[in-house]
């Protein structure tokens, strides 16, 4: 096991609990906001729409490994409802996040990302997400102020959902590391230990014991998988500490 010099990190359920509210939530939040709604749809009729859009685009998308852009499923989504908003996308986008899946540190996240920085280890983050890096960027900021988050990848951006290879080789070109520098945390054995050991990184398995709403249970672990597996953060710094 090498000392590295860069740790990247999943977001959901690795650095951030997201408590799910769900879609109703979010779009009920952004009402205030609407100047525009030439036929009076209520919260639930356009959560119906939107749902309606994500069957036919978003979820065969997303099946096919890949992912689309959140600014422009909700542009679609609200042109085609003809309704305006007194706010920019990227705010529509924030004000839906924030009420939909509200989210806070997972625990001991806050006292890590403190040891990585004090300890001159890089970081970064890569995220399967249809979310912007902007706006997971201002999260992560709010959440985790202390952060030294070298760059953010959303797979919104970059067409390719974890565990495929390309991201992860995207972020060492982007930290300009060989794979062998690199470790990659996450929760998800297919997505991120799978996909990062995939692409030569060394894969850090962190299984919290908070419950996650959207992952499958059961998660098991290819016995030719080289990993670390761990279930509380201060485990992590308790080897960095111990590495030469």
């Amino acid at each position: 096991m090498r000392y590295p010099s860069m740790i990247l990190f999943d977001y959901g359920h690795t650095l951030i609990y997201e408590k799910e509210e769900g879609t109703l939530c979010g779009t009920r939040a952004l009402m205030p906001y609407i100047r525009k709604n030439p036929n009076n749809y209520t919260a639930e009729q356009i959560v119906s729409h939107a749902n309606r859009f994500y069957d036919a685009a978003g979820a065969p998308i997303r099946s096919a490994g890949l992912d689309y852009h959140n600014l422009i499923y909700q542009h679609l989504l609200y042109a085609y409802l003809e309704i305006e908003f007194s706010c920019t996308p990227e705010e529509v986008e924030t004000i839906f996040w924030d009420n939909a899946y509200p989210g806070e540190p997972m625990p001991g996240a806050r006292e890590l990302i403190r040891f990585l920085n004090n300890s001159g280890i890089r970081t970064g983050v890569i995220s399967n997400m249809a979310f912007s890096s902007k706006s997971l960027r201002a999260r992560l900021d709010r959440m985790l102020p202390e952060n030294q988050f070298e760059f953010i990848i959303t797979s919104s951006e970059y067409l390719f959902r974890k565990p495929n290879k390309i991201l992860f080789e995207l972020a060492l070109r982007k930290a300009r590391l060989s794979a062998s520098d690199v470790w990659f945390c996450g929760d998800n054995v297919e997505a991120d230990i799978l996909g990062a050991a995939e692409a030569g990184i060394y894969p850090v398995w962190y299984e919290s014991s908070l419950a996650c709403p959207y992952r499958k249970q059961g998660q098991h672990l290819p016995n030719d998988c080289d990993c670390l597996h761990i279930c509380d953060w201060a485990e992590l710094t308790a080897l960095l500490q111990r590495l030469p």
